[in-house]
């Protein structure tokens, strides 16, 4: 919303990003992890549609959890992936 933003400063959506950017490095090289890093801002499934048909990638992987009741009404990020991406997709389920 634009009255939130107006209250955050012009720096906070970069400081945000390059924090994002920071902790998933970090959290890669733990796990000992070699991977490709994209950090993008917007509406999620859309953004991992795009990239995905970007990169041409075979598999989208995406976590998923119990849903809420707002998500059994609108539907999770997870769903909206196995519906609308043309490429394949695996759940994990989380416990």
């Amino acid at each position: 919303m634009a009255i939130v933003g107006a209250q955050l400063g012009k720096e906070f959506e970069s400081k945000s990003l390059e924090a994002a950017r920071a902790e998933l490095s970090r959290a890669l090289e733990a796990a000992g992890l070699e991977a490709q890093l994209h950090v993008l801002e917007g509406t999620v499934y859309d953004k991992v549609i795009r990239l995905a048909e970007e990169l041409d990638v075979d598999l989208i992987m995406v976590g998923a959890h119990r849903p809420e009741l707002k998500e059994y009404l609108l539907g999770s990020n997870a769903s909206r992936l196995l519906r609308h991406s043309r490429k394949s997709v695996l759940v994990l389920r989380g416990s």
